[in-house]
């Protein structure tokens, strides 16, 4: 049983990834927000739910006590927030990190060239990558509702493949992420729906 820390738990992907851990696996959750009131009834027994931001390290600090992973699924100043995290998580000894990105940070996307508004993401990458923790970036393709579970994952360095992803897809990488110990530390995944 892991102890699983969600940062801006009341995003798209992090509902997906929150009914996952609680189907799947027997992870204990702790739900990591700036509004508590936006998440509907959660499971208590294997939920706690904090009101927070993740520009207060203090406030981190009391969250990111005990914890075996970090799940961040943010937005706003992403380079701020990352440096937040890997600070709190070398304070606290909390070393796996599973942080979502962008495709096209590296200009990795075939036919698609670099575009400041990525600036955030990617400066936000250079500090994980930068850090000692035991990270994975995630760059998915353009978010879909689709209900399916249909991905494939390419590494930094290779051309990103498709275009679009499904929300449940992503979801599904964070928890296997989360529960197979070793997998894919210090990589950067592209991940868009198999082709």
């Amino acid at each position: 049983m892991s102890n699983v820390l969600i940062l801006g738990a009341n995003g798209s992907i992090a509902h997906h990834a929150i009914e996952r851990f609680l189907s799947d696996t027997d992870s204990q959750l702790t739900l990591y927000l700036r509004k508590a009131s936006r998440l509907g009834k959660m499971d208590a027994n294997r939920i706690r739910v904090i009101e927070g931001d993740v520009m207060d390290k203090e406030m981190l600090r009391k969250a990111m006590v005990e914890q075996d992973i970090v799940y961040a699924n943010l937005d706003g100043e992403l380079e701020r927030m990352a440096g937040n995290i890997v600070t709190v998580m070398d304070e606290t000894g909390v070393k796996r990190l599973i942080f979502i990105s962008s495709m096209g940070i590296y200009g990795e996307v075939p036919g698609q060239t670099y575009s400041p508004i990525l600036d955030p993401y990617r400066k936000s990458a250079e500090i994980l990558e930068a850090s000692d923790l035991d990270y994975t970036i995630l760059r998915p393709g353009w978010f879909t509702n689709k209900k399916e579970i249909d991905y494939e994952i390419t590494q930094k360095g290779e051309p990103f493949k498709g275009r679009e992803v499904s929300r449940i897809s992503v979801a599904d990488l964070i928890v296997k992420l989360a529960q197979t110990p070793g997998l894919e530390i210090r990589s950067s995944l592209g991940i868009s729906k198999a082709e």
